[in-house]
């Protein structure tokens, strides 16, 4: 089974104002971001705006990753929905397609208790071959996985990961002491990476990271070198895009991010806004600094 770790930018789905998936720029996109050194790729995450996107569109984003990554890089594949069938049908369609791994997401729309939830998780690990990470974002999901849960889940065999988007470090440590080794753990952009990195994580998967790839990849070999003093100066300035984007939508952050830097992906999709030229140029003023 593949090990998963490392830096996973959360890709933007690029897309045009009729709903066509721009499959060029995604393309180049996931090109450019495997010469610049990330560990893998990971279609339909929060950044990718997979809630706004219907099925086919889903499939696109896909399968065009898959084959951009051309077996360089894992490519995992975000499965989310409200029907346990459907994010099974999700999950067995993207590893017939090539993807290394799933991501896997539960929408809610009524509230769903732990065992619901557990089953959810465990159904889509069932139906697959490839790893599974549990991704858990307390903001906006409406039933979160609770540490009872995780740890049930942890003991599933094809689920080997977390995603956590809590923001609060304690209860990483939490599920680490409840799981040991049965799970692993990837920082999100709500979280510290080099933080969850000195407490064991593995890497994150986070939107910002298609915006500063390489500043990203060598965060995380400092903090695999345990080159801690290094690793926070470099998290400290990078550190900054995580407070422009903490102020604005995430997807249409990286979006305009990656317009500055030549990527035609489109706008937010809607009811999302684009952002404004003011906010924009904060966005523009730090990239250049992390840059520079």
């Amino acid at each position: 089974m593949t090990d998963l770790k490392g830096v996973y930018p959360y890709l933007v789905t690029p897309i045009d104002e009729q709903g066509e998936i721009k499959t060029e720029v995604l393309g180049r996109l996931c090109d450019d971001l495997i010469n610049k050194g990330v560990h893998g790729l990971t279609p339909l995450g929060s950044t990718g705006e997979f809630a706004y996107l219907d099925q086919q569109q889903r499939l696109k984003v896909v399968t065009t990753t898959i084959e951009a990554a051309n077996k360089r890089v894992p490519v995992i594949a975000g499965v989310a929905s409200t029907s346990t069938n459907q994010a099974v049908k999700e999950a067995r369609t993207y590893e017939n397609l090539g993807a290394d791994g799933i991501l896997a997401v539960l929408e809610a729309y009524f509230p769903v208790d732990d065992e619901g939830i557990a089953s959810y998780f465990e159904a889509i690990a069932d139906a697959v071959t490839i790893p599974v990470v549990l991704y858990t974002n307390p903001q906006f999901q409406r039933s979160d996985l609770s540490l009872a849960v995780i740890e049930r889940l942890s003991k599933h065999p094809n689920i080997g990961y977390i995603k956590d988007a809590s923001s609060n470090t304690g209860r990483l440590l939490s599920i680490i002491n409840r799981c040991g080794e049965n799970i692993k753990i990837f920082a999100a952009s709500a979280h510290i990476p080099a933080s969850v990195m000195m407490i064991g994580g593995v890497g994150w998967m986070a939107g910002p990271a298609c915006l500063i790839p390489k500043e990203s990849v060598e965060l995380y070999n400092l903090c695999q070198q345990n080159n801690w003093p290094a690793a926070m100066e470099l998290q400290k300035k990078l550190w900054r895009i995580n407070e422009v984007f903490a102020q604005f939508n995430l997807a249409a952050c990286v979006k305009s991010g990656l317009e500055l830097q030549g990527y035609d992906v489109g706008a937010p999709i809607k009811p999302t806004a684009r952002l404004n030229d003011g906010q924009i140029k904060q966005i523009d003023v730090v990239l250049k600094d992390i840059q520079s």
